[in-house]
C-alpha cells in the first residue's frame, strides 16, 4: 500500500526552506501522512540524500512511532526516546535525531521515506539506518516518500 506523505513546508520535488537546513535553524520539517494499512503496529521514517559525494548520506532515523500517528510537528527534539515512545537513531552526522541538508556543492535531493510496520521494533535508540532496514525486513505493510531539494546559498 502506498502512503501519501507531505509537508506544509515544501512541495514534493520542491525546494526545502533554509530553516530546515544547516544554513538556517537546522530543525526537522513538519510532515504529515494519510491512513496507514490495517494491522500497522508502528511507523518508521528514514531521511537520506542519495546525491552525497561519499554515497547516500543519512539525515534522520526514527522508528516505533505509534500506529495512529499522522504527523510530526517541526523541530522534533534530538532525544533518543520521544514522549510518544518513538525512538530516534543516529544520523551520518554521528548524532541522534534530525540533521538537515548541508550539501557540499550543487543541488541535492532529500528523501523522507515512511514505513508502516506490522510490529514494534526491538531496536535500541541510536540505531543506524542499516539496523533499521534489517529489522524492518518482512514487516513493511505500506510505504511512501516525499522528496525535497536543496542547494547551499
Amino acid at each position: 500500500m502506498d502512503i501519501k506523505i507531505t509537508s506544509p513546508a515544501f512541495e514534493n520535488e520542491g525546494m526545502i526552506p533554509a530553516k530546515y537546513t544547516c544554513d538556517g535553524e537546522d530543525i526537522s520539517p513538519p510532515l504529515q501522512w494519510d491512513a496507514v494499512p490495517e494491522g500497522t503496529k508502528s511507523i518508521a521514517l528514514i531521511s537520506d540524500d542519495p546525491d552525497a559525494p561519499m554515497g547516500t548520506w543519512v539525515h534522520w532515523v526514527l522508528f516505533n512511532l505509534p500506529a495512529d500517528t499522522r504527523q510530526l510537528p517541526e523541530d522534533i527534539p534530538p532525544d533518543k526516546t520521544l514522549p510518544n515512545g518513538a525512538k530516534q537513531g543516529t544520523s551520518d552526522f554521528g548524532r541522534i535525531g534530525y540533521g538537515g541538508p548541508c550539501p557540499p556543492g550543487g543541488m541535492h535531493r532529500y528523501f523522507f521515506k515512511i514505513y508502516a510496520l506490522d510490529t514494534e521494533l526491538s531496536l535500541q535508540a541510536d540505531a543506524i539506518k542499516q539496523d533499521l532496514l534489517k529489522a524492518m525486513e518482512g514487516h513493511i505493510l505500506g510505504q511512501g516518500q516525499l522528496m525535497g531539494k536543496y542547494k547551499r546559498r
